[in-house]
């Protein structure tokens, strides 16, 4: 036992003797990479030109198609379907005769009210012949005045006879053009569930509906933190809204249309509307369509590449290249980040920023722009992009 336990001391005492003479031969060696002849000293980076502009603030929202009119047919009278003009799909103007029901009994009633009114107004020229004679014996004292008025009483009464009996006249003409369903709106007609023979009721299914597609509207939401800025905008003149379908490159610009009275208290979003031309039939009613909408504009704000972002423990922060070569750190606030840039406040435009290499870096090391060979010059890394609607709310 007493052999085990002087092994693992000799064992323990060699083992730290190792570490010490590795530890004193690294003492004094620099903590930073020492360049090899023919490299200049510092860290490889890629930088950009932080640069000023204004920059239009985009929201990206989900969309949902939806009609301006969609009308469901139905007949107002009860009767039998004699004939359907349409076909499932087809594409109808207003005034266009979709179905007609049998109107024979309809046809025979329009008869009988024409020819009561005549018998009737017949009547009435009979009451004003006599009338004209009733006063003209009173005139000359041969009848009484109550005769006169009698006949007087007798011949307002068949004008109003005459009067209802136009009234049914009319009534009887409208009945018969129930008989004939026409197209309310200009459209394409969906499913047909009837056919000549079915009898129809106003309390039944509809026959078939009318759906407006050319224009069209994009119902979406925005976060009524936005409300204020997009009213701003939409007061100074029409408000551009692009839509576009996913998994393909197709997009097409409308204009806001409507924005809802009320934001929603559960999710803190209001209700608005784009309107677009829509004569291809892109855009299907109750389909998804991406919406893009620039709701007010960042002036002369300075804009680097989202890479150069660094988001550490004590808050957000960029690296920037000075003139000696060595990178120093700011502290940045992002006011808007869109596709591969971000509008920030914190820097000046002009200033080189780091790109690339960032996870290496610390205050006053100095840097060289990558695949170069020799330290980074202004203007080397090229220019910002343009803005990109790419804008998440």
């Amino acid at each position: 036992m007493n052999r085990k336990f002087a092994f693992i001391a000799v064992l323990l005492v060699a083992l730290g003797a190792g570490g010490w003479v590795v530890w004193d031969s690294q003492r004094g060696k620099p903590s930073e990479p020492v360049a090899t002849p023919g490299t200049p000293a510092g860290l490889s980076v890629t930088t950009a030109i932080a640069q000023r502009q204004t920059v239009p603030v985009v929201l990206e929202v989900n969309g949902y198609v939806a009609s301006l009119n969609s009308v469901d047919i139905r007949p107002q009278i009860s009767n039998v379907i004699a004939r359907v003009h349409i076909k499932e799909g087809q594409f109808v103007k207003a005034g266009d005769v979709l179905f007609t029901l049998d109107d024979r009994t309809d046809q025979v009633n329009l008869l009988k009210a024409e020819a009561q009114l005549a018998k009737d107004q017949a009547t009435l020229a009979d009451f004003e012949r006599q009338l004209a004679r009733s006063k003209e014996l009173r005139q000359k004292g041969f009848i009484a005045q109550s005769a006169t008025d009698t006949v007087q009483t007798q011949l307002e009464a068949q004008q109003a006879a005459v009067r209802a009996d136009q009234a049914a006249l009319e009534g009887a003409r409208v009945s018969l053009g129930f008989n004939t369903l026409r197209a309310p709106i200009a459209g394409r007609v969906g499913a047909i569930s009837v056919y000549p023979g079915s009898l129809v009721q106003p309390n039944s299914a509809a026959l078939a509906s009318v759906t407006q597609l050319d224009p069209i509207s994009v119902g979406f939401t925005i976060p009524e933190g936005e409300l204020n800025s997009l009213l701003a905008t939409s007061r100074s003149g029409p408000v551009t809204v692009i839509a576009y379908l996913p998994n393909s490159d197709w997009k097409r610009e409308g204009r806001l249309s409507f924005i809802d009275n009320a934001v929603d208290s559960q999710s803190g979003t209001i209700r608005a509307k784009g309107l677009f031309a829509n004569a291809d039939q892109a855009l299907w009613p109750g389909a998804y369509a991406g919406i893009r909408i620039s709701v007010r504009e960042l002036p002369d704000v300075v804009v680097i590449p989202l890479a150069a972002v660094v988001n550490a423990v004590d808050g957000t922060h960029i690296y920037t290249v000075s003139a000696d070569q060595t990178v120093q750190r700011h502290k940045i606030q992002i006011l808007y980040s869109f596709g591969t840039q971000a509008a920030i406040k914190g820097i000046e435009s002009g200033m080189r920023v780091v790109v690339d290499g960032t996870q290496n870096l610390r205050p006053a090391m100095r840097v060289r722009e990558a695949g170069s060979g020799r330290p980074a010059q202004p203007g080397a890394a090229g220019a910002t992009a343009r803005p990109a609607e790419t804008k998440s709310p």
